[in-house]
């Protein structure tokens, strides 16, 4: 197996990548890992456990809530240090091949979800929490990977397009589910007009559930050319030495964060925003299907929609990144997000801004209803700015973060992202819970944007 020696390694002596096949086998990662995000927590599997498995889809949206905040506590307290003791140990792949193990076996597990079944509710949970785990940890280190596949001045670009292959990748996975594996129960055909395969059954929702087992096999096959072609960085020392060193280096990291300002403004400004976007995605899909009672084919072809907007929307970025710098492209993207979530909230099944329309038909055409195709245009618009606020603030941290302990930055940045991530899905799950209703949980997140910019401003490149 090839490594890279670190940039210290020979002072002064010109910087060398790795080969296109290294890029690329990289950039796969993304296209692994984003069926986990589209699939399970966002467009198949979060939705149907709401309208399905949950007693109802309030307390299913809270149950959610709950699960993906204990999860993203588990992130925040562990992401920092064991970037810390991967930059003390050099090497990144063990770590995105043990997190990636977690992924998997817990994505597979969501089989056992049966509809109606309100016992099998707490061990779901819990698979969902580990796979949330999993996915995150494994993309921490391979996130760490980036400034030694290309010179700096390609590293927005790298990342845009690494965002937009996972969009991509989202969308593939999204179209065999809906297209071969979950069917209309009262049809018993998917979006494609086929019986689905293997002879899944519609009215058990064994498509929704197979969209678990499909996400691991999934990831599995596609981040094995990251494995075989993308060079790792060189073994420094053993695990324990490493822990030492990587401890004491992220004690005196923590310590020196206050003078470096504008990286602690950045880092405290994705803690804000990340939480607003995670929770969006999150819940997205939950809220369409309680608003406008949207089934799997509805929301998974509402998130093909999106993912299409959110792959030009991150390979577009990228471009703005290297030319105009990631400050300004985060910017943008978070002033996009706020308008569109202001303008969802006054989104009903029967009213657009304020504006009677004739509700959803029941059996009528897909997406028929003018608050339907509202909702959509505006989901467009979320998604073409996530994708650019995401890839964008990785490379932002790589430009202030310093260069020898970019693991353990990335660490920190995970932290930052989860650290309070928790409190997003927490206050959505208990605002819709006290209140029983959707809308009024959804209305924190107009809050996270506003902060998350305001502390953005702060930022010097």
């Amino acid at each position: 197996m090839t490594t890279i020696a670190p940039a210290a390694r020979l002072a002064g002596a010109p910087r060398t990548y790795p080969p296109r096949a290294a890029v690329i086998s990289w950039i796969f990662f993304d296209w692994a890992a984003q069926p986990y995000f589209t699939l399970i927590t966002t467009f198949v599997f979060a939705p149907y456990f709401a309208t399905s498995i949950a007693p109802d889809p309030a307390t299913g949206q809270s149950l959610w809530g709950f699960a993906m905040a204990a999860a993203g506590m588990a992130i925040a307290l562990l992401s920092p240090v064991l970037g810390a003791i991967a930059d003390a140990s050099g090497r990144r792949k063990p770590w995105i091949a043990a997190f990636g193990a977690v992924l998997v076996v817990a994505s597979c597990t969501l089989w056992i979800g049966k509809p109606g079944d309100h016992a099998i509710i707490p061990p779901l949970l819990i698979a969902v929490a580990l796979a949330s785990v999993g996915a995150e940890f494994a993309t921490v280190f391979n996130n760490a990977m980036m400034p030694t596949l290309v010179p700096p001045e390609r590293i927005g670009r790298l990342s845009g397009t690494g965002w937009a292959t996972g969009y991509i990748g989202g969308i593939v996975s999204l179209i065999i589910v809906l297209g071969f594996f979950a069917a209309n129960p009262e049809t018993g055909r998917t979006l494609l007009g086929f019986t689905p395969l293997f002879g899944l059954d519609p009215v058990t929702h064994e498509g929704d559930r197979a969209a678990g087992p499909l996400t691991g096999l999934w990831f599995i096959v596609f981040v094995t050319p990251m494995f075989l072609f993308t060079p790792d960085y060189p073994a420094k020392r053993p695990v324990r030495e490493a822990l030492h060193e990587g401890l004491a280096d992220l004690k005196q990291s923590l310590k020196d964060l206050p003078q470096q300002k504008s990286l602690a403004a950045f880092l405290l400004a994705n803690m804000i925003y990340t939480d607003g976007l995670v929770s969006l995605f999150a819940f997205g899909g939950i809220y369409a299907a309680g608003t406008f009672g949207w089934h799997t084919i509805q929301i998974g072809t509402f998130g093909i929609i999106l993912a299409i907007a959110g792959t030009f929307g991150a390979w577009l970025g990228g471009k703005l990144d290297d030319y105009l710098g990631p400050k300004r492209v985060i910017a943008g993207s978070m002033l996009i997000l706020l308008l569109s979530v202001a303008a969802i909230l006054l989104v009903d099944k029967d009213s657009v801004l304020f504006v009677k329309v004739a509700p959803p038909v029941p059996g009528g055409p897909l997406f028929g209803a003018a608050a339907e195709r509202a909702y959509i245009v505006l989901g467009c618009l979320i998604g073409a700015a996530g994708g650019p606020l995401q890839a964008a603030s990785r490379t932002l941290l790589i430009r202030l973060a310093p260069k020898d302990c970019i693991a353990q930055y990335f660490g920190l940045f995970a932290l930052t992202g989860k650290v309070t991530s928790f409190i997003g899905p927490l206050l959505i799950g208990v605002i819709t819970a006290v209140t029983a209703s959707q809308k009024a949980g959804m209305a924190v997140l107009v809050v996270f944007f506003v902060t998350g910019f305001a502390l953005l401003m702060r930022v010097r490149e």
